[in-house]
């Protein structure tokens, strides 16, 4: 007989950004445990998380497994009568049941054994507890007398196998089956009578929905219900939902507004602070501007909820009265003037104040910009504004609107727009999917301040080690190959980066374009040559995988790697080949195909035709075939030997110069 399994642990108020995370964590461990012992028939397990509590239930969850047979093996069978016996006895067989194996160490007694299988009552609780303590928690807490630790005060145990109460003890505290309603809106005590009855009892006794996924779809129903109702778009609010969900157990949403005249500070304050410090939901017109309303996403059902939406205006008040006190004081400065107070700001011990960093940058910029053919000048003059927002007082308060405030606070100065726009878009992209730099200046800006930062802390031995990265070098790597990718840049990664941080670049650069769908042999065969163009990139790719559909493509790939084979086990490759000295007609006839072919591949190659290059090569199959049938490279004659390998090392660089097409090879 199988039934329902629940395990709810109560708590005090958990973490609301980890809520999710921790119950769906803690569902799954237990499921493993419980289906490794054969007590969990299939994997249909339901996840709760509230505020103050994390549960789940497992359906199809037997009180116990069947027991099962297993041999246990012992000494050689030639060992002496007393350790033969010594062992039956340990596994409670007698001698005469042992039986013979034969193994690589010659002959065993082996013991045949029933093990017992696994009773939910005995191991529930202990794997509850190992669950809990495997759970991603940074920091712990302890309470009261007890030892236990978790990462809030634990107060509640349900643990319920069908209607029945399971005993145990988890984190001090024995199960029951007594769960808690809403603090103000439900019964404060609730029996639950049936494992299958745990979110129903909840939701009709102890206006609780139990279920975060279905709390969270209901929240997100009545923010949508009310937009509609104030005649406005939500924008944004995915991040926030999961956040509020987390907050609330019973959730009901009001619409409350604040004072027009707050709509002169620059909206993304104005939404930063809602969101961030109060978790309102701002809302917009239908050109994306900011209203003077936001939502409130309540743990209170009132049939007059004017207290609520009251209190909820007064207290986003001040928080409003402070970014546009820190707008107006920061204006009174020109940015500028706070460019030299970075010197008084650490970057890093080994690589000096933010100033220098600054200096750095601006060079980079202005490099890059000549290189693009873009203003040098406005790139550097970006540059060199670009870190001055760090010091201003809306920045100190909110560090998220780093560039933002700076592109706000150019504008006022007067600085060119294309200043002003870059100061803002030299953070991006700042995490994956968002947008990139707009303009070339600004994409100048943005690469130098990435390349700054890598070469730099590569260079005081700061490299990413395993999952450490505390300076983001990935994210600044994998933004630089989006940037010169998806932007098309003509810049040399060569001319920009020294080796170790081109090499770390490109291995940003495998992980990028396997997610845009080329497989590994393809991404290989072409970043092997570890290409300085990444602009280019994606046409070699696309040449690659066109080749790689040609009949002729296994045989030449296969060539390609024999051909690379013999080039390695060659003291020397001699840089030209001397038609006179070959004698076979099939080195002749492959010499006179490649010969015939290669200015085709050469021209395609210089208008970039990668796929028209790989493509002509598609000629040489039946004389490389012939060649490698007929012809003995390493021929007795040293002056032939040379001249066959170097016409090999000539043919192999023509065949590579846009892929390694031995990757290709199956």
């Amino acid at each position: 007989m199988t039934a329902t399994l629940l395990v709810e642990l109560l708590t005090e108020e958990l973490p609301p950004k980890s809520l999710r995370a921790l119950s769906e964590a803690f569902a799954e461990k237990a499921l493993d445990s419980l289906s490794k012992a054969q007590l969990a028939h299939g994997r249909e397990v339901q996840v709760f998380a509230t505020p103050r509590r994390l549960a789940f239930s497992i359906a199809n969850v037997a009180a116990s497994a069947a027991g099962r047979e297993t041999e246990i093996a012992g000494p050689s069978a030639k060992a002496p009568a007393a350790a033969i016996e010594g062992f039956a006895r340990k596994h409670g067989v007698a001698p005469a049941q042992l039986e013979k194996r034969a193994t690589p160490k010659g002959e065993v007694v082996v013991a045949r054994v029933q093990i017992k299988g696994a009773v939910l009552d005995e191991m529930l609780a202990p794997a509850v507890e190992e669950a809990l303590k495997a759970l991603p928690i940074p920091k712990v807490m302890r309470w009261g007398a007890g030892d236990a630790q978790f990462v809030r005060p634990v107060h509640g145990l349900v643990m319920l196998h069908g209607e029945r109460m399971v005993p145990g003890s988890v984190l001090g505290v024995a199960s029951g089956r007594r769960s808690a309603g809403h603090r103000f809106l439900g019964c404060q005590q609730i029996d639950i009578l049936h494992a299958d009855e745990y979110a129903r009892q909840l939701q009709t006794d102890g206006r609780v929905i139990a279920g975060f996924a279905q709390r969270r779809a209901d929240i997100e129903r009545q923010l949508k219900e009310a937009a509609v109702r104030e005649s406005a778009s939500l924008g944004g609010y995915a991040d926030l939902l999961d956040e509020v969900t987390a907050l609330v157990e019973f959730p009901c949403v009001y619409a409350g507004g604040f004072d027009p005249g707050f709509l002169d500070v620059p909206p993304e304050c104005l939404i930063l602070t809602m969101r961030q410090n109060q978790k309102y939901f701002p809302l917009f017109d239908g050109d994306g501007k900011l209203l003077a309303r936001f939502l409130i996403v309540s743990n209170m059902e009132t049939n007059d909820p004017k207290h609520i939406i009251a209190g909820n205006e007064r207290v986003v008040r001040p928080r409003l009265e402070d970014a546009r006190f820190f707008y107006n004081q920061d204006r009174k400065a020109r940015l500028e003037t706070r460019v030299p107070a970075l010197a008084r700001v650490v970057y890093h011990g080994k690589l000096g104040s933010q100033l220098e960093r600054v200096q750095r940058v601006q060079i980079l910029a202005g490099e890059i910009a000549r290189r693009l053919k873009a203003d040098a000048v406005l790139a550097e003059r970006a540059a060199w504004l670009a870190k001055a927002d760090l010091l201003s007082g809306m920045v100190g308060e909110f560090p998220e609107l780093q560039g933002v405030m700076g592109r706000y606070y150019a504008l006022h100065d007067g600085e060119p727009r294309e200043v002003a726009d870059a100061i803002e878009q030299h953070y991006r992209p700042r995490f994956a999917g968002d947008e990139l730099p707009q303009t070339k200046v600004a994409a100048s800006v943005a690469l130098a301040d990435k390349l700054e930062a890598l070469q730099g802390l590569f260079g005081v031995g700061q490299a990413p080690t395993g999952e450490r990265d505390p300076f983001g070098l990935r994210r600044a790597a994998l933004g630089v190959v989006r940037i010169l990718v998806e932007k098309t840049l003509p810049l040399s990664l060569d001319e920009l980066a020294p080796a170790e941080v081109k090499a770390f670049i490109l291995e940003r650069a495998r992980g990028y374009f396997r997610e845009r769908g080329y497989s590994a042999n393809e991404v290989e065969a072409v970043l092997c040559l570890a290409p300085a163009r990444l602009d280019l990139i994606q046409k070699q790719l696309e040449a690659v995988r066109a080749f790689a559909e040609l009949p002729e493509a296994q045989s030449l790939a296969a060539a390609n790697k024999r051909i690379g084979n013999i080039l390695k086990q060659a003291s020397e490759v001699p840089a030209q080949f001397d038609p006179a000295l070959m004698v076979l007609p099939e080195e002749k006839s492959l010499a006179s195909t490649f010969e015939r072919l290669q200015p085709d591949v050469d021209q395609a190659f210089s208008a970039l035709d990668y796929t028209g290059a790989l493509k002509a090569l598609a000629s040489l199959k039946t004389p490389v075939d012939a060649f490698f049938d007929k012809v003995m490279v390493m021929d007795k004659d040293p002056r032939v030997r040379a001249n066959r390998i170097g016409f090999l090392g000539r043919l192999h660089g023509t065949m590579n110069r846009i892929a390694d097409l031995s990757k290709l090879a199956t």
